[in-house]
């Protein structure tokens, strides 16, 4: 029994002086215990730095994306304001040099795409000549006029004004004359007369000139101020368009005799869009009674 208990001490001893003997290993230091130092944290780059940008042969050069090239300008360009030598300065301009170079030859291979793909020009559309902008012009306003005035009896024009309003008796004029000769109704309302008119159409500015539909919810705002006769016809065309559903929103600015063509945004393929008939989904009603 002792020789057991004997042993069993001694394997507890052997054990606990292990134990120790290695919390004195991690503790030691000195000659024979010597433990490397951490290693300093390296220090980030500073990206203030000032450093030469390496120039590649004008061979490599010609390889690289614009986003590249126009990396490499800048960078020279900031080491030559740094420095200020006239080496640095005529590399800098060298490059820039380069980069117009650049442009210009992608120009002249445009012209040649262009030329080859008439389809992708504008001049086809948009001639430049006056003789030719002028006949395209009066066709324009030919088209305008002779759709606004098939649609005389579906809508109706209504300009809001205010007696106070310098301006609504320079538009009021204009807004007659569209009258005279495309035939529709036009109506002026004063809304310091009628107030509720106001908060019923949303209108804030005088003059407010706005397109109605007739026995329809559908309204449109087309001038907001004083506006020339012929910005007048322009949008209350593409107005009456948008709202009979003939053209989508992407195709406001398709003027007229521009459809399916250079200006046309949904020409060329699929273009996501509402349909334009929602406009009217909280608007007000169209009947407006005259001032009197």
């Amino acid at each position: 029994m002792k020789r057991r208990v004997s042993s069993l001490a001694v394997v507890v001893m052997l054990v606990a002086s292990a134990a120790q003997a290695q919390q004195r290993d991690e503790r030691r230091t000195g000659y024979w215990w010597y433990q490397a130092p951490p290693r300093p944290a390296e220090e980030p780059d500073d990206p203030d730095a000032l450093v030469k940008p390496a120039i590649p042969p004008m061979a490599e050069l010609a390889t690289w994306t614009p986003p590249k090239i126009r990396k490499l300008i800048e960078q020279q360009r900031d080491y030559a304001a740094t420095v200020l030598t006239i080496d640095a300065v005529a590399d800098f301009w060298r490059l820039q040099d380069f980069a117009r170079r650049k442009a210009r030859a992608f120009a002249g291979v445009t012209q040649i795409a262009l030329l080859q793909h008439p389809e992708l020009n504008a001049k086809s559309a948009n001639p430049m000549v006056g003789e030719a902008r002028d006949q395209l012009s009066a066709q324009k306003d030919q088209v305008r006029r002779q759709y606004l005035r098939g649609r005389a009896n579906e809508y109706a024009l209504v300009m809001f004004s205010r007696s106070t309003c310098g301006y609504c008796r320079v538009q009021w004029p204009i807004v007659q004359r569209f009258q005279e000769e495309m035939g529709w109704q036009v109506t002026l309302m004063d809304i310091d007369r009628r107030p509720e008119l106001a908060q019923r159409f949303g209108v804030e500015v005088t003059p407010t000139t706005m397109i109605i539909r007739r026995n329809s919810q559908q309204r449109m705002v087309i001038a907001s101020g004083v506006e020339a006769y012929p910005n007048l016809i322009q949008m209350a065309y593409q107005a009456v368009r948008l709202l009979a559903g003939d053209i989508r929103p992407e195709q406001f600015m398709t003027g007229a005799g521009e459809e399916d063509g250079f200006f046309d945004a949904l020409a060329n393929g699929p273009v996501s869009a509402t349909d334009p008939r929602v406009l009217g989904g909280d608007l007000v009603g169209a009947s407006v009674a005259p001032q009197r």
